[in-house]
Formats: structure tokens, C-alpha cells, sequence
């Protein structure tokens, strides 16, 4: 079992995303998961990602807030422990037009190639 605390959780930088805060809770690291990684991550009012994809699928579960995502120009919205799952080359854009953080739990497989 691989315990991670908040305190020890890393800071990273999402490629395409603005207004943001991004924590990885667990991955990238020796006797953790070896098929996904999960993030945290806190949007500011008007903060988002995208218009993109990727070419694997990733879970979104929002803890706290709310969080706009538009796929095929169809906008749902997301509240509290509400999730959904973008599957892989499906473009997305989230968007949190919300006056508070939005914060999201995110799960995501590793990069093709990755060897944990």
C-alpha cells in the first residue's frame, strides 16, 4: 500500500488549461497504481481546458463547485460528486463559469509507452 498525504502531493502543469491548480495524489511513483494516475485540481472562476482531446479516456468527479463541459457543442454541468467519463479522442472543453473554485478529482491512464 502506497499512503500519500496531501502535504506530499506535487504540483503539475496540465498542458491547454488556464486558471488552474493542478495536485497529483497518486502516480509517476515507485509501488504506486500502475494503470492511472489521479489529480486534483482547482479551477478559478473563468479557468477551464481545451478545446482538445486525447487519445485515451479520463474520468472527471467534482468535489466541490461546479464545472461547465461541452462536448459535440452539447453543455452539461457538472455539481458536486457529479462525474462523467470523456472517452479517448472525443473533444472536450471544460469551463467553470461559476463565481467559486471548482475542484476536481481526475482520473487519466498512463501515457501509452509509460512504465511505472
Amino acid at each position: 500500500m502506497l499512503v500519500k498525504h496531501i502535504e506530499d502531493a506535487k504540483p503539475y502543469d496540465a498542458v491547454n488549461h488556464r486558471g488552474n491548480y493542478g495536485l497529483r495524489l497518486q502516480g509517476f511513483e515507485p509501488g504506486g497504481p500502475t494503470n492511472q494516475w489521479v489529480g486534483l485540481s482547482h479551477f478559478l472562476p473563468g479557468g477551464g481546458a481545451g478545446p482538445d482531446s486525447t487519445p485515451f479516456e479520463k474520468v472527471y468527479v467534482v468535489l466541490e463547485g461546479e464545472m461547465t463541459v461541452i462536448v459535440d457543442g452539447k453543455e452539461t454541468v457538472l455539481k458536486k460528486l457529479d462525474s462523467c467519463t470523456i472517452v479517448a479522442n472525443e473533444v472536450r472543453e471544460i469551463i467553470n463559469r461559476s463565481h467559486e473554485v471548482c475542484s476536481m478529482l481526475v482520473v487519466i491512464p498512463y501515457p501509452p509507452g509509460h512504465k511505472p
